[in-house]
């Protein structure tokens, strides 16, 4: 009976999760309980798990007497996030490339063939959400030789909470100017070269050029993401445009 708990519970936990990076809860958004509970066929007790699950995370948030919300996002907490992604993924990073085996090597290249192979948009001209799991993937990939797992879980929940900007800023996705895929190339043959420096400066130069360009998108468009006093909120452990 539990494991089967544990199973639906899974499955509610990945789905509000990726409703939400696929914007149909928006941001602040109130979660419901009941709702939730209706649209599963599950139980509340299930639910409230799985948002329990997701705060953790700083994916949703969770106030006394109000229940859980989507996180709200904000200039002063997208300059933070860059600070702190900027910190702790080129740390990762450099702990990848010099702990990092052929096996390690064999699967960077690999995850960027697979999205150089990828096209970031349709035929149509609209975004292709193939992309994406593709791009996480791939810079997952560089992180993974590092190595020491609490290092990792931290530089990849601040690619979540980075997640959330990338998809509510669609906008950033357009940039015709930036050489995205040249930027990975970049990084990729710097890390097979085992030049940690310059693997780094260039990774952190791809994170905040990304937070640029969403920079430029909130302070244009106020209403593509919300803007909260960030004072108001409490403060959220540390947990990007197609870019980063």
């Amino acid at each position: 009976m539990a494991g089967e708990k544990a199973t639906r519970g899974g499955v509610v936990y990945a789905q509000i999760r990726d409703d939400i990076f696929q914007g149909v809860f928006e941001p602040g958004q109130r979660l419901r309980l009941v709702e939730l509970s209706q649209r599963f066929s599950v139980s509340q007790s299930v639910v409230r798990e799985a948002l329990t699950r997701l705060s953790e995370q700083a994916l949703v948030h969770a106030a006394p007497q109000q229940g859980f919300s989507v996180v709200t996002v904000s200039l002063a907490d997208l300059n933070e996030l860059t600070e702190a992604r900027i910190e702790i993924e080129t740390l990762v990073l450099r702990r990848s490339m010099e702990r990092g085996d052929i096996t390690w090597e064999a699967s960077v290249v690999a995850a960027h063939h697979h999205l150089a192979g990828t096209d970031g948009l349709r035929g149509d001209g609209t975004l292709n959400p193939d992309w994406f799991p593709v791009h996480e993937r791939f810079h997952q990939t560089m992180l993974e030789g590092c190595g020491n797992a609490r290092l990792l879980a931290a530089a990849l929940s601040l690619r979540d909470a980075a997640t959330l900007y990338r998809r509510w800023s669609l906008p950033v996705g357009h940039d015709t100017e930036r050489d995205v895929a040249g930027e990975h190339q970049a990084i990729v043959g710097a890390v097979l070269d085992r030049d940690v420096d310059t693997a780094a400066e260039l990774l952190a130069r791809h994170i905040d050029r990304t937070s640029d360009a969403l920079r430029t998108v909130i302070e244009k468009d106020h209403a593509t993401v919300t803007l909260p006093d960030p004072t108001t909120q409490a403060r959220r452990r540390p947990a990007g445009q197609r870019g980063a």
